[in-house]
């Protein structure tokens, strides 16, 4: 799939993150790298470690969006199943790589560890597909057709994004303005909303928080084109002074 504007999704994999036991750290390192690259992360996923739910989530995410990157399940254990999981999603085979027994023979000589038939299946690898190099542990990942598949542990999937971001085609970034209204959303919604149909291509977003002094809202505005954005901005800080000058607000900043 190719677009004007590249888009993405990320496929989170494991029973541990369904059951609260994992807390996932590595959907939001990878939206910051997209953000900052300019592709626009549409959509993410949690599944269990079940083939059937890998694949089907896998072939909706793979036609719709341009890239998907998917964190878990590609280590040694019995339930380490993404990898067949995309193999069965392509349609292709999946056997031990020769690049990636390679890797992980020269990795656990050098570490004096047992080239065990569980570790060697970090090495079993979808035909097609291309190594994503993995400077920490040495067990890669691999790109197959759009797809980047990872490993779980966020050490190790940040240094694998860096080869990965290497391969990616980047958009125009988004660029952003924040106003910090000091009142609640409540009292800006009605004028805000005003100001969002007048700016179409500006994304206007409201998140209230706990100032100080009471409720305050963080106003976001985020477009790529620069002079809407601009105008979006201006009309937002007016609307706050109004609203300060009509009492329903505690001055902003």
């Amino acid at each position: 799939m190719t677009d004007e504007q590249p888009t993405a999704a990320v496929l989170l994999i494991g029973d541990e993150i369904l059951s609260g036991r994992t807390k996932d750290k590595n959907l939001g390192f990878i939206a910051d790298m997209l953000t900052a690259m300019g592709i626009d992360l549409k959509e993410a996923r949690v599944v269990a470690d079940t083939q059937d739910d890998i694949v089907a989530a896998l072939n909706a995410l793979r036609q719709r969006y341009s890239y998907v990157f998917t964190t878990g399940g590609i280590g040694p254990t019995h339930d380490d199943i993404t990898a067949d999981a995309v193999a069965r999603a392509f349609g292709v085979p999946i056997e031990h790589d020769p690049r990636a027994v390679e890797i992980l023979l020269a990795y656990f000589n050098e570490i004096g560890r047992e080239p065990n038939e569980a570790r060697m299946r970090m090495a079993r690898i979808p035909e097609g597909a291309s190594l994503i190099d993995n400077p920490v542990s040495r067990a890669p990942g691999f790109q197959i057709g759009n797809v980047f598949v990872m490993a779980g542990v966020p050490k190790i999937m940040n240094a694998m994004m860096e080869d990965v971001a290497r391969r990616l085609t980047r958009g125009v970034p988004m660029q952003s303005r924040n106003v910090e209204f000091r009142g609640g959303e409540g009292d800006a919604a009605k004028p805000l909303g005003e100001i969002q149909k007048a700016f179409p291509g500006v994304v206007i977003g409201s998140y209230p928080f706990q100032a100080p002094d009471g409720f305050a809202t963080n106003l976001v505005l985020r477009s790529r084109d620069v002079a809407a954005l601009e105008e979006a901005h201006a009309a937002v800080c007016r609307m706050a002074e109004e609203l300060t000058g009509q009492g329903k607000a505690r001055g902003w900043s």
